[in-house]
């Protein structure tokens, strides 16, 4: 009985094959936007994850200075204490017209230290310390510095995209950093008679590694707004393949009651309907895996670029088959297609064995159906509510943001159908009456494909707005704050020191940024110094505010902070804030400042180096007459290189 009953549901397939490719065409699309944004992601965190583990900021604690370099002997006086630590020195270096990350560490023992990609090349002390030295960089980047560098290439798939990783000693002399550090690794295992950092080197910070800059943390609501489309992209297609599998459904009523009467158990029809529904989604979910896997390869390489140049994330544009994208691709799939059908299967186990349901009684279900749908609807307008008052972050707003969206979609069958009504109260003719009445009868077969048509428009619209007000709140913001003619980094503090010194008899100001890392108000950050200028006063952009703000920022007596701080801590002008140990301010005014996930602060010049000592500079903002700024940019390259 079992063979011929599966014989006669797949024939309601053959005889309706537009309706079959309808059902498995938007399960697959469904799915395959869904896997497709799970893979970029899933490729995306992996990338973090090892670029972290190989530039030393996974799992492991981290020294650093105040400044933005350590010196060669607090290495050296950790070591002779008995401190495992592992030196490193970072920094932006040029070969040819490209700039690449350099990484220097100390091979015997920095603890993954890269191995070549081809087992045959081999990687003596010889080459590694002696001679023009090596430098260990993926196949792509071993390809543009071909010809740019003295030093041996060799490619290796333990180095993230941009990052080259070398000795140490090779990375002092391209850096021009002789016996500096920008950092040191602890060690795992660590002599339990090494004796407290306060003691040996009391102006080092030992960081936690949840506590740097997490380049994973500040791409999380990158990542949130891909899964957020990916999923409502889904919930779309999920409406449509609901229709098409409801329509199904009342197409075989017929053949379900001619099986029943022929004596099929109930329970093995709607345990045949149930695997049908899971071989569909099988089907389907595979084409939408394959159809993602397409997608996600041709989208990641600008994915990629687009978190390189907003973040500095450094992302691998190659895709790779990762269970995880896999798994939740093809699970996605199997749930929508038993979400979709689900109605259908409990319609089935109580639908009459002889008697067939009347235009009432179908008329009467749809009512009841709508009622539910208006109470799930309200229900979830509320949940989203309460979910955004109770909690905070992101993920509230976007639970607010579904509970809107599906809860209007939800009520839109019941407003549309009291719409009807009171419109064909006003019909004046029976032509009138019977094209209302029409409409109310055709309103239960339309209202899933009009509920995903709300959904679709609401997120064209909402993200259209959402992406047109952000560029020009962000333009506007970049303006502010970048209000300098030109903005200039030198490659160490010595050259810093110099290109000032070149610079001042030349523009208008110079105005020199000054960066130290500290503790505010217990949360891990950065302090920074600043002249007085009428360029912050004329255009920094501030949220809150006291009246006399950069005078009393200038002669020491106010802070400012960022806005990431002050909400987090609750503090606002006229609260003090902890920036050091031995410093303490009025905050003054709160700044906005977009894509920062560490607190801040601003202070006068003169108050950091009273704080924290001599605080050299490599950065600084240039105010020159705008008809000059190309001939000065053209000779500081030639003077500074």
């Amino acid at each position: 009985m079992i063979t011929p009953a599966l014989s006669a549901l797949a024939g309601h397939w053959r005889r309706a094959p537009v309706q079959f490719v309808t059902l498995i065409l938007g399960l697959a699309l469904a799915t395959a936007l869904w896997s497709a944004v799970q893979a970029i992601n899933s490729e995306a965190r992996a990338s973090y994850d090892e670029a972290a583990q190989q530039l030393g900021r996974s799992a492991v604690q981290t020294l650093t200075g105040k400044g933005q370099t350590l010196e060669l002997s607090d290495y050296i006086t950790l070591r002779r204490a008995g401190w495992q630590v592992a030196p490193i020195l970072e920094g932006r270096v040029k070969f040819g017209d490209t700039w690449i990350t350099l990484l220097g560490v100390d091979p015997l023992s920095y603890p993954v230290f890269p191995a070549p990609t081809d087992s045959q090349t081999a990687v003596t002390p010889q080459v590694l310390f002696t001679g023009p030295g090596v430098l260990f960089v993926t196949e792509e980047l071993a390809a543009r510095l071909s010809g740019s560098t003295d030093a041996r290439l060799i490619v290796s798939d333990g180095v993230p995209a941009g990052v080259a990783v070398t000795d140490i000693a090779l990375a002092e002399r391209l850096l021009d950093k002789p016996n500096q550090l920008s950092r040191l690794i602890v060690l795992p295992d660590q002599p339990g008679t090494r004796p407290p950092l306060a003691d040996i080197a009391p102006h080092l910070s030992l960081q936690d590694p949840d506590e740097g800059v997490d380049t994973a943390r500040l791409t999380d609501s990158f990542h949130l707004n891909l899964t957020a489309f990916g999923l409502l992209s889904f919930a779309v297609g999920l409406f449509i393949v609901h229709g098409t599998a409801g329509l199904a459904f009342q197409q075989r009523r017929g053949l379900f009651r001619t099986l029943r009467a022929l004596g099929l158990p109930l329970r093995t029809l709607a345990t045949l309907v149930f695997l049908e529904l899971l071989a569909l989604a099988l089907v389907a979910g595979s084409l939408g895996l394959i159809l993602g896997y397409g997608i996600a390869a041709a989208l990641l390489p600008d994915v990629a670029a687009t978190l390189q140049g907003l973040y500095g994330a450094p992302v691998d544009g190659g895709l790779r088959l990762r269970p995880a994208w896999f798994a939740s691709g093809l699970g996605m799939a199997i749930a929508g297609a038993l979400v979709a059908g689900a109605q259908g299967v409990w319609q089935l186990t109580r639908m009459p064995l002889l008697q067939a349901p009347g235009v009432q009684a179908v008329a009467h279900d749809a009512d009841r159906g709508r009622r539910v749908m208006l109470a799930s609807g309200g229900a979830i307008f509320v949940i989203g509510a309460l979910i955004y008052l109770l909690g905070s972050g992101l993920l509230a707003g976007f639970a607010l943001l579904a509970g809107v969206l599906l809860g209007a979609a939800l009520v839109l069958p019941s407003a549309l159908a009291l719409a009807l009504t009171l419109l064909s109260r006003q019909a004046k003719s029976a032509i009138a009456e019977w094209i209302w009445a029409d409409l109310r009868a055709q309103l239960p077969g339309l209202s899933l494909a009009l509920m995903a048509l709300l959904l679709a428009l609401a997120t064209n619209i909402g993200v259209g707005t959402m992406v047109s007000s952000f560029r020009l709140t962000f333009t506007g913001w970049l303006d502010q704050r970048l209000a300098a003619e030109l903005y200039v980094s030198a490659q160490t503090e010595t050259e810093g020191a110099e290109i000032a010194e070149w610079l001042a008899p030349r523009v208008d100001a110079v105005l020199p940024a000054r960066r130290v890392e500290s503790s505010l108000a217990d949360q891990k950050g950065h302090v920074f110094g600043i002249t007085d200028h009428t360029t912050y006063r004329d255009n920094w952009p501030l949220l809150s505010r006291s009246d006399d703000v950069w005078d009393r920022v200038s002669d020491g007596s106010g802070a400012l902070i960022n806005e990431q701080l002050a909400r987090r801590a609750d503090l606002w002008p006229g609260d003090r804030v902890q920036l050091a140990d031995t410093l303490e301010l009025p905050v003054v005014g709160v700044y906005s400042d977009y894509g920062n996930p560490l607190a801040q602060a601003i202070v006068s010049t003169q108050t950091l180096q009273d704080t924290f000592g001599p605080v050299a500079f490599r950065q600084m903002g240039v105010r020159v007459a705008p008809d000059q700024v190309d001939a000065l940019t053209s000779e500081l390259r030639e003077t500074f290189d």
